[in-house]
């Protein structure tokens, strides 16, 4: 590949970032973002294409098996796809991981145009989006090597709402494109978007040599308590955002077979995401902790209303009901994230002093942080979309998956209080007692 290679970054110092590190992080962020856009348009194709093919007749389970599966391929890849900018450079493997798009789409646009394509062959198509969901990870790991400590909570929090309004670009568009051009365009579609994303990056984003390291260094994090419950809680926030946006369309068409629900489907993906940097701004301001804490409590709140609203025979009640779970989804991916990157920071910080090396051994830590925490993260996704089937498949009703999410939002919340807010006297008892999480 062309040699784009910067080999002097410092972020955290003021000068340098005035003059020239916030040119070049902005550029490469506006096209990480595009990127990443539509790496969640492709992975989350099947929360359509599933609420539309009755032709098929497949059962509730089966067509919920077909949305949760490129989840759980997509959380799987996020791990691999968290090294790749260390090894490859963020800009080259962002290129590669576009293109990797097409495979999916055209998959898709082949086997709809088929009325006998078999369900086990949509099984392993569906599971072909997941490569959609890995871009996430490369992505946001990337982006943290270009943003200073100060300015992360943002600038990851704008990174990741530019990717999740991908899920809503996919739920506004796609029931327009296949009403006009049938089912086989939700494929064909995004192609010509996907090549225009990978020229893209091609031409405008850059690699750091300062963001090389090896996977067995990366992979140090995984002995780390910190990087274990951060996935917890980010099961409960960003595995909430794509399970409901997934699950949406496909949770209507059994609830309410007549109702709207194509019209409005992108609604709430699209707050989530439009929201999530003011999660990261609110932890930026008041500290990531306290924020995910009443936010999981507000979730437990908002699937009362949603359980109530799904038995309740009126569709326009059950979706405003589960737009305050999209709200605080998003607010709670804002939080969540701006506290991995000051929780590995400060750990480095407390271990080797507060020079730029160990800055940047820190900003090391978070970024593998970020590509195991997206991915056990994302398994919510699927777990989501599963626990809704069974659901059905065992009492005809969703209330069931209603309540296992409720009882896990209170573990959530409980976790947060343990690890990062509890007090003996007037000390934190977490080890990041000394750090603003």
């Amino acid at each position: 590949m062309m040699a784009r290679w910067i080999a002097e970054w410092h972020p955290d110092d003021a000068a340098f970032w005035r003059t020239t590190g916030r040119k070049v992080a902005r550029r490469n962020l506006v096209f990480s973002i595009l990127a990443e856009h539509l790496g969640f348009t492709v992975w989350t194709l099947w929360s359509i294409v599933a609420a539309r093919m009755g032709a098929y007749e497949f059962t509730t389970d089966q067509l919920f098996w077909l949305v949760a599966l490129p989840n759980l391929i997509g959380s799987v890849l996020r791990v691999p796809y968290t090294f790749g900018p260390a090894r490859f450079g963020g800009r080259n493997f962002t290129v590669v991981s576009a293109l990797l798009l097409v495979v999916p789409a055209v998959l898709l646009g082949v086997a709809v145009s088929s009325p006998d394509t078999p369900y086990w062959m949509f099984l392993l198509i569906a599971a072909t989006a997941g490569v959609g969901g890995g871009n996430f990870a490369s992505s946001m790991a990337n982006i943290t090597y270009f943003y200073p400590r100060s300015k992360q909570g943002v600038a990851l929090g704008l990174n990741a709402a530019g990717g999740n309004i991908g899920v809503s670009s996919v739920q506004l568009v796609m029931p327009l494109v296949i009403g006009a051009f049938g089912l086989a365009a939700a494929g064909w579609f995004w192609l010509p978007f996907v090549v225009v994303a990978a020229v893209c990056a091609w031409f405008f984003m850059d690699n750091l040599t300062s963001a090389k390291a090896s996977p067995r260094e990366q992979l140090a994090v995984a002995g780390k308590a910190q990087t274990w419950v951060m996935s917890f809680l980010y099961v409960g926030t960003f595995g909430s955002f794509i399970g409901y946006s997934t699950a949406f369309p496909l949770l209507s068409t059994s609830l309410f077979p007549d109702a709207p629900w194509a019209a409005v489907a992108f609604a709430g993906p699209l707050i989530g995401s439009l929201i999530r940097p003011v999660g990261g701004w609110l932890a930026d301001r008041l500290g990531g902790a306290p924020v995910t804490l009443w936010n999981f409590a507000a979730m437990g709140g908002g699937v009362l209303l949603v359980w109530a609203a799904s038995g309740s025979g009126s569709f326009w009640l059950f979706f405003l009901a589960f737009q305050t779970l999209f709200l605080t989804a998003g607010i709670g991916n804002g939080s969540t994230y701006r506290m991995i990157p000051a929780i590995f920071q400060a750990k480095a910080v407390a271990e080797k002093g507060d020079d730029e090396a160990a800055l940047l051994h820190g900003k090391r830590q978070a970024s593998a942080a970020i590509g195991i925490i997206s991915a056990v993260g994302a398994l919510g996704g699927f777990l989501i979309n599963r626990a809704f089937g069974m659901s059905f498949a065992a009492t005809g009703s969703p209330a069931g998956a209603f309540l296992a999410f409720g009882l896990f939002y209170a573990s959530c919340a409980a976790l947060t209080w343990w690890c990062y807010l509890r007090t003996v006297g007037v000390s934190r008892v977490a080890s990041l007692a000394h750090a603003r999480v």
